[in-house]
């Protein structure tokens, strides 16, 4: 009972989460024990400990430690389930779930693990981070995240747990496993010495494009949707669909813009877990046929040179092109570590 007090309510999502993901993919969780799977988590926050610490509502006991560390939070996955792979706790900030899409996807090509638990958590449980969010202009006061609109004024903060599983593709065939989509590409990279610490940097979000675009061997106009980061700041939007234009716009027709979105439109920003929502809001949307229209998308930021793009918001639902069922994600973090994926879509998925 002492454990369970001190336990962060994020390792019990996560906890959940996975066993969720396992029971979706048709897998016994007890069938893992002593395999090479890994856990690959994003998560940023603390909340928790400062708030046993701060209350004394619980106290500072022998658990805490355990409760509350990062490294514990993966580290209980892969000890519930007796898993012997890799185990990360990942913090990139924002970008950590989408980092750590990239690193098991190294850990499987790599072969240190058979198998993948990939996800994300961010549970708000003390004002002080939204205090500080919102002496710094970030946060939308509507509570509404607008993105690439012309009201776009900050973004929202948002709570959630994902866990996906990840596999290589023959193995995934072998075992006749439901396919929701494939990660075609991923890269990582920093935007270094920019205008400032938390300011966007477009030639870096460029260049991570650019590589995961040559891992996946695919031509920037294969891309129909991208996933964006899209936090609705009146700074960040324009630098990022100027960053996409450049990449995956310029080389395309105009009868044919690529499509942008943002589930934070849907969601707020989940911070640490942002892109593991990315992850599965872009494979359901595969497996669907279907790209969803974006919310608070009224009129098109003045901040942004519509006109002289190729790039178009998806304001309404949109099916997929039958040539170009590829997606893009990406994702940033206001301390400048940048991530991207390529996501294409199974064409004849196996039942399990």
């Amino acid at each position: 009972a002492r454990d369970a007090l001190e336990l962060d309510p994020q390792q019990r999502l996560l906890l959940e989460a996975s066993w969720q993901a396992l029971e979706d993919a048709n897998i016994a969780p007890a069938t893992l024990m002593g395999s090479r799977t890994g856990v690959y988590v994003g998560m940023s926050t603390s909340d928790y400990g400062q708030l046993i610490t701060h209350t004394g509502k619980a106290g500072i006991g022998q658990y805490m430690g355990t409760g509350t560390a990062h490294s514990a939070a993966v580290g209980r996955i892969s000890y519930v389930l007796g898993l012997e792979g890799p185990s990360l706790a990942i913090d990139t900030a924002c970008s950590s779930s989408l980092v750590a899409v990239h690193q098991a996807r190294q850990g499987l090509l790599n072969n240190e693990c058979e198998l993948a638990l990939v996800g994300g958590v961010n549970a708000i449980l003390t004002p002080e981070a939204t205090i500080y969010f919102s002496r710094g202009r970030f946060m939308a006061p509507d509570g509404r995240c607008k993105t690439f609109d012309a009201a776009a004024d900050g973004y929202v903060r948002g709570e959630g747990c994902g866990v996906v599983v990840l596999k290589r593709l023959s193995d995934a065939e072998r075992d006749g496993d439901r396919i929701y989509a494939l990660i075609r590409g991923s890269a990582v990279n920093q935007d270094g010495a920019s205008g400032g610490l938390t300011v966007p940097k477009g030639p870096s979000q460029q260049r991570v494009i650019e590589a995961a675009l040559a891992e996946a061997q695919m031509q920037p106009a294969a891309v129909a949707y991208v996933e964006a980061h899209g936090t609705g700041t009146s700074l960040g939007d324009p630098i990022e669909i100027q960053a996409l234009h450049a990449v995956l716009g310029t080389s395309r027709s105009p009868d044919t813009p690529l499509l942008v979105g943002s589930v934070k439109t849907n969601i707020g920003h989940l911070e640490a877990a942002a892109w593991i929502a990315s992850i599965i809001k872009v494979a359901l949307s595969l497996q669907q046929n279907s790209i969803p229209g974006q919310l608070h998308f009224h009129n098109p930021s003045p901040r942004i040179p519509w006109n002289s793009i190729n790039v178009k918001v998806a304001a309404e639902q949109h099916a997929w092109p039958e040539e170009r069922k590829v997606a893009g994600i990406s994702g940033f973090a206001f301390q400048g570590t940048n991530a991207h994926v390529i996501v294409e879509g199974c064409q004849s998925p196996a039942e399990p």
